[in-house]
C-alpha cells in the first residue's frame, strides 16, 4: 500500500531527503568547534562510534515504524500502542510530543535561517563585507530585524512542500544537498591555500589522547552524533512512511549516517583553517557563522565571492531540514484530521510564522531553542525508542527491517537496541539538562 503522499523512486533519492533532513546548522556551527575543543582527531573515536550506533538501530527504527505504518508521527505511535489498553491511549497522546518538537524548531529554525539569507543578502548587496560583523547580526537579531528575511524561508519551505507528494521532495533534496556537498568541498580547497591554514588542521586533527579519558569528551561526542542525526522521534519516521518495501533500511540508515559525517568534516574543513589563518579566536554557535566568518570573508581575497558560497551553502542545509520538520507535521495532520495537503502545508507554516515573530530577538529565541531541544526534542526521542522497541516489541521491528533486505540482520542488533540505544536515549535526555545542553 502506498502512501497518500507517494514515495521515494529510489534509495540513492531517500537517503538523499534524509541526508537533507540531518544536515543542519549542528553540523556547521558547532560540531568544527566541539572537535578540536575535545580532543582533534581523538573526539572522531566517540563521535564516530556514537553515529554508527544511532544509524544502525535509532534511525533504523524510525524509518522502519514509519514504512510500518505507512504514515507519520501519529499513525506510527499509535500502531505501537494498540492493542495496551488504557495504557495505549496514553501512548497515543504522548505521541503528540515528538511532533510538538519538530514545530517547536521549525520555529526556531526559520528563524536562525532568515538569518542566513539576510547575510546572504548583505554579501550581495555589499552591506555585510563592509560592515563590522557584530553590528550587522546584532541589527539581524533586533525586534523584527529580519522580518522579511524570515517571511522568505517560510514561504519558500512552502512552496516546495505544498505540491503534496514525495516525489517533489525528493527532487528538491537531488538538487540542493549534492549543490551543498559541492559548494562546502570548493570551500574547503580555497581554504586550504590561506596562510597559516595548517594551525586550523592542527586544532582539529592532531589527536589530544588525553582528552579520551575525560567524561565530557564522550558526552559531547554522543551528544553530537544523537542530535546530529536527527533523531527526534518524528522527522525521521514520516520519511520511513514514504519507503519503499523493496529497501534496505539498515543499510540506507548507516549511508544516511555516513554522508552526515562528511557535511560535518567539510564543514569543519572549511571554516577551522580559516578562523586560524585570521588569527580569529575560534568559537561554536551564532557567534561563528554570524560574526566570526564573516570577518575572514572581510579579508579574504574574494571573500565576497566566497562568502556567497558559504551563506548559499548553509541556506541549502537549513532548508532541507526544515522540510522534514514541516513534513512530519503536515503528514500527521493529514491523517489525523483528513485535512487537504494544501491546507495543512499552509497552517503549519502559518504557525510557524505567527510564533515566530514573536521570538526573533537573538535572546528569545535562543531560549526557545534551549528549552525545545533540551526538554521536549530528547524527551521524544526516548518515548520513541521505547515505542519501537519495548512496546512494539524488538520481533515485529525486526520483521520490518529484514524487508528489502539481502542478508540476514546482524544477530547483535536486537541487543544493542534494546539494552544500549534505548538507555543511551535515557542518558542523552538527563545528561541534557544536567549541562543544559549536548547537541
Amino acid at each position: 500500500m502506498k502512501h497518500q503522499n507517494g514515495s521515494f523512486s529510489s534509495s540513492f533519492a531517500f537517503i538523499l531527503a534524509s541526508v537533507g533532513s540531518a544536515v543542519g546548522l549542528g553540523n556547521i556551527w558547532l560540531f568544527p568547534y566541539r572537535l578540536g575543543q575535545y580532543g582533534g582527531a581523538a573526539f572522531l573515536i566517540p563521535y564516530l562510534f556514537f553515529i554508527v550506533l544511532f544509524g544502525a538501530v535509532g534511525l533504523s527504527a524510525e524509518f522502519a515504524i514509519g514504512r510500518k505504518a505507512r504514515t507519520g508521527t501519529l499513525g506510527s505511535y499509535a500502531l505501537c500502542w494498540e492493542e495496551k489498553g488504557k495504557a495505549g491511549r496514553v501512548g497515543k497522546a504522548m505521541g503528540w510530543i515528538p511532533l510538538l518538537g519538530s514545530m517547536g524548531i521549525a520555529i526556531g529554525y526559520s528563524i536562525i535561517i532568515g538569518w542566513v539569507l539576510r547575510s546572504l543578502g548583505g554579501v550581495a548587496t555589499g552591506a555585510l563585507m563592509e560592515t563590522e560583523s557584530s553590528v550587522y547580526f546584532s541589527q539581524a537579531t533586533g525586534t523584527l530585524g529580519s522580518f522579511p528575511w524570515h517571511i522568505a524561508v517560510i514561504l519558500v519551505t512552502m512552496l516546495l512542500l505544498i505540491t503534496g507528494s514525495a516525489s517533489h521532495i525528493e527532487k528538491a533534496n537531488k538538487i540542493l544537498m549534492p549543490v551543498f556537498f559541492i559548494l562546502f568541498a570548493a570551500l574547503a580547497i580555497r581554504v586550504a591555500f590561506l596562510p597559516q591554514a595548517v594551525e586550523g588542521y592542527r586544532f582539529l586533527f592532531v589527536p589530544r589522547w588525553e582528552l579520551l579519558g575525560q567524561v565530557d569528551t564522550w558526552v559531547m561526542a554522543m551528544g553530537q552524533a544523537f542530535f546530529s542525526l536527527s533523531i527526534t522521534g518524528s522527522g525521521m519516521i514520516v520519511y520511513g512512511s514514504y519507503l519503499s518495501r523493496k529497501e534496505d533500511i539498515l543499510r540506507s540508515s548507516l549511508c544516511t549516517a555516513g554522508f552526515d559525517t562528511i557535511a560535518a568534516l567539510l564543514a569543519a574543513l572549511a571554516i577551522m583553517p580559516a578562523v586560524f589563518s585570521f588569527g580569529i579566536e575560534p568559537g561554536a554557535g551564532p557567534s561563528l557563522m554570524f560574526i566570526t566568518i564573516p570577518k575572514i570573508f572581510q579579508q579574504m581575497f574574494m571573500g565576497r565571492f566566497f562568502a556567497g558560497i558559504f551563506f548559499l551553502s548553509v541556506s541549502f542545509a537549513g532548508i532541507t531540514s526544515l522540510m522534514n520538520m514541516f513534513e512530519a507535521v503536515i503528514e500527521s495532520w493529514q491523517h489525523r484530521f483528513h485535512l487537504e495537503r494544501k491546507k495543512a502545508v499552509c497552517l503549519a507554516c502559518g504557525i510557524c510564522l505567527a510564533v515566530g515573530l514573536l521570538l526573533e530577538e537573538e535572546a528569545k529565541v535562543g531560549n526557545w531553542m534551549d528549552f525545545v531541544t533540551i526538554i521536549i526534542v530528547p524527551f521524544g526521542a526516548v518515548f520513541g525508542a521505547i515505542s519501537i522497541y519495548y512496546v512494539l516489541g524488538i520481533d515485529k521491528i525486526m520483521e520490518e527491517l529484514r524487508q528489502g533486505r539481502k542478508r540476514p540482520m546482524p544477530n547483535w542488533f536486537g541487543f544493542v537496541a534494546k539494552y544500549i540505544y534505548v538507555p543511551l536515549t535515557i542518558v542523552v535526555f538527563v545528561l541534557g539538562l544536567i549541562y543544559k545542553g549536548i547537541g
